[in-house]
C-alpha cells in the first residue's frame, strides 16, 4: 500500500482551492468555511487549513481570527500592488526581449494573438486566457531574466481574476488591437515604444481593480 503523506492532500487542497479562487467559483469577497470545503474536496479539515494559510500568504484569501475567512476582494491593496509589479515586469521583460527577438519569436506572438481574437469572438474566456499568457510569455521567458519571470510567475495568480473579469468585458476586445501595436513595436526592434504598449496594456486591469464590480468592503 503506497504512503500519501499529508504535505500530497495539503497540495491537492491549495491546487483545488486555488483554481477555484482564479476561476471564479469562490468568488471576490466570499465566505470560506473550512468544514464545507473539507466536505467539498473529500478531505480533512487539517489539510484545507493549511492550505488556506498558503492562500492567506499568496494573497488570495484573507482573515480574522474568530470571525471571518474569505476569498481577498478585487479592490484591496495587495491586488493593487501584486498588478503594479505585474505591470512593471511585462515592461522590463519585452524591454529585455526586443533585442533577441526573431522572425520565430514574432510568429509566436501573432499567431498566439491570432488565438485570443478568435477565443474572445466565441466568448471562451478561458481559452483567451490562455491565449494572452502565450502572448506575453514570448517576451517572459525572451527576457532571458529569471528574477522577471519567476516575479510575475509569483504574482500573476493575485491580478488572474481581474484578467478573468477583463476578457468578459467590452473592453477586452481591445486587447488584440494592442498586442498588433506591441508586435509591430518589437518588429522594429523598438524595445521602449514596445515597452510602454506593454505598460498601457496591463493599465487596464487596474481600471477594473478600482471599479470592483464584485468585490465585498
Amino acid at each position: 500500500m503506497q504512503y500519501i503523506s499529508r504535505a500530497l492532500y495539503r497540495d491537492q487542497a491549495l491546487s483545488a482551492i486555488r483554481e477555484a479562487i482564479l476561476g471564479g467559483d469562490l468568488a471576490p469577497g466570499a465566505a470560506i468555511k473550512d468544514v464545507a470545503l473539507a466536505e467539498r474536496l473529500g478531505l480533512s479539515r487539517t489539510p484545507v487549513r493549511e492550505a488556506l494559510a498558503r492562500l492567506a500568504d499568496e494573497g488570495l484569501v484573507e482573515s480574522k481570527p474568530h470571525s471571518y475567512t474569505r476569498v481577498t476582494p478585487l479592490d484591496t491593496a495587495p491586488v493593487r500592488d501584486a498588478h503594479a509589479v505585474v505591470q512593471a515586469m511585462h515592461a522590463l521583460a519585452v524591454r529585455l526581449a526586443v533585442p533577441r527577438m526573431g522572425p520565430t519569436d514574432l510568429a509566436a506572438m501573432r499567431a498566439a494573438n491570432g488565438r485570443f481574437a478568435t477565443a474572445l469572438a466565441a466568448g471562451d474566456v478561458a481559452a483567451a486566457l490562455a491565449a494572452d499568457d502565450e502572448f506575453h510569455d514570448v517576451a517572459v521567458r525572451g527576457s532571458g531574466n529569471f528574477a522577471v519571470v519567476a516575479t510575475i510567475e509569483r504574482y500573476t495568480p493575485l491580478v488572474r481574476r481581474l484578467e478573468r473579469l477583463r476578457l468578459a468585458t467590452p473592453p477586452g476586445r481591445h486587447s488584440v488591437a494592442m498586442h498588433e501595436e506591441i508586435i509591430a513595436a518589437c518588429a522594429v526592434a523598438d524595445a521602449e515604444l514596445a515597452a510602454r504598449l506593454v505598460e498601457r496594456n496591463w493599465a487596464t486591469l487596474a481600471e477594473l481593480s478600482e471599479e470592483d464590480p464584485h468585490g465585498a468592503g
